[in-house]
């Protein structure tokens, strides 16, 4: 990998590039750290020394801002509310037939979508924006901090909608400058920002976790959670390119004087065909019990069981629900996104087959019992990944700030293996040797 990014350094237009990216990171970075106007940024500093760790209610969130979040700056959302636009016109393209017909006129039709994917985002940043100084002027964003009333002291109407204002426009931001790196860098541009969300958060919490040890001053401690970093990242790497190769034959098309097709391919099924997506699906899902014992400030029995069970991440209630949920969602997502009847169709129109399996229903019929086969290792493999956290903090009482979370884990391995694979093929396209050399 190392080599890879050394030769593209070394070539003038992918250097540009790429010092083009590091440009457009840096611009990011600096945003994370600009406060909101309006906000007392003594009373969040106060606050975020007081808090042990940005775990609770917004931790998923902080996490994917590179902690602007807890910090109330202008890039406070973060790439959150695209992210939850993507995966909801994504969800909608199965259910409307207009977007579906759109997602099969080809480019004109995803440049439509992509379209609505921009309004989408827009509208939920208002939406976040406006619960996060709902939530800041209450109180509850930091509820056990001294401070947590003064972080807004001018609660005037033309300050709140300044603030909304502020936040919504950062995340168009944020939002632009991803398609910039789309556009004219390298890689995905929303899943770049994503990885240098997450990864500016890694320093930190290596250090804190270093500063609560007890073994050798802490050393111990920093020592094991590398040992088990590396560990992990090199189980996501293999489960992440593991994939479930299906055979297809072509048959051989005679037209006019040519013979046209007879080649042998493969469909790749990956292990884990569903991504970070289910993981991010149960965690939203379980904050909304959390949420709504927030805001009703009620002292009944069942806001105190949720108190207990599902928003107490330790609990064997919490880390149940949160495991099944992963697995229900990774065939959820799997069902949606991958149709083998349309696969099937698709080789039968262009005299494709599986050796050993009819073309048309029992071709579908078999790449459906692989998915779901391959799919129960997958999920099995999401669940403790992202299980990864609750241990932590029973061994490390490290909680969110243990870095190596399944969430994290998996977006920085994703991300960096799509990124070094991009970087190497446009080597080959570069520095490409002919066979007669």
């Amino acid at each position: 990998m190392l080599t890879a990014f050394a030769r593209a350094f070394q070539t003038p237009d992918l250097r540009k590039k790429l010092l083009f990216v590091l440009g457009i990171i840096l611009l990011f970075r600096l945003g994370a750290h600009i406060p909101l106007p309006g906000v007392s940024y003594e009373a969040v500093n106060t606050c975020m020394d007081e808090i042990e760790s940005s775990s609770g209610l917004f931790g998923l969130v902080n996490m994917f801002s590179g902690g602007a979040l807890l910090q109330l700056t202008i890039f406070a959302l973060g790439i959150m509310p695209y992210i939850t636009a993507s995966i909801i016109l994504q969800l909608l393209t199965v259910v409307i037939p207009r977007l579906e017909a759109l997602k099969k006129e080809g480019q004109s039709g995803t440049t439509k979508i992509t379209q609505y994917t921009r309004y989408l985002t827009v509208a939920l940043a208002i939406l976040q924006g406006t619960g996060l100084v709902a939530t800041a002027r209450s109180g509850s964003l930091f509820p056990t901090c001294s401070a947590n009333n003064q972080i807004i002291p001018d609660d005037g109407i033309f300050t709140i909608v300044t603030m909304v204002i502020t936040m919504t426009a950062g995340t168009a931001v944020i939002m632009w400058l991803g398609e910039l790196i789309t556009d004219r860098g390298i890689g995905n541009g929303m899943s770049m920002l994503m990885f240098v969300s997450i990864a500016a958060g890694f320093p930190g919490s290596l250090w804190a976790i270093k500063q609560s040890g007890k073994i050798a001053g802490g050393w111990g401690e920093f020592i094991v959670v590398i040992a088990l970093g590396l560990a992990m990242v090199g189980l996501v790497v293999f489960v992440e390119q593991a994939q479930r190769r299906v055979p297809v034959q072509y048959a051989k098309r005679m037209v006019g004087r040519r013979s046209y097709g007879g080649t042998s391919t493969y469909i790749p099924l990956k292990v884990n065909q569903a991504g970070v997506i289910p993981v991010i699906f149960a965690s939203s899902l379980l904050y909304i019990p959390a949420l709504i014992v927030q805001f009703t400030n009620s002292t009944a029995g069942w806001a105190t069981w949720v108190q207990q069970n599902l928003v107490n991440t330790g609990s064997a209630w919490y880390v149940c629900a949160y495991f099944l949920m992963i697995v229900f969602f990774a065939f959820f997502y799997v069902a949606i996104t991958f149709n083998p009847e349309e696969v099937a169709d698709n080789m039968k129109k262009y005299g494709g087959f599986i050796p050993g399996i009819r073309a048309g229903r029992p071709t579908a019929e078999y790449l459906s019992y692989v998915l779901n086969r391959i799919t129960w290792p997958g999920s099995l493999y999401l669940g403790l990944i992202a299980l990864v956290p609750t241990v932590a903090l029973v061994l490390f009482n490290a909680d969110q700030n243990f870095p190596f979370g399944g969430t994290s884990i998996l977006i920085i391995v994703g991300v960096g293996l799509e990124t070094v694979k991009q970087i190497e093929s446009q080597l080959q396209q570069r520095n490409y040797e002919g066979f007669l050399r």
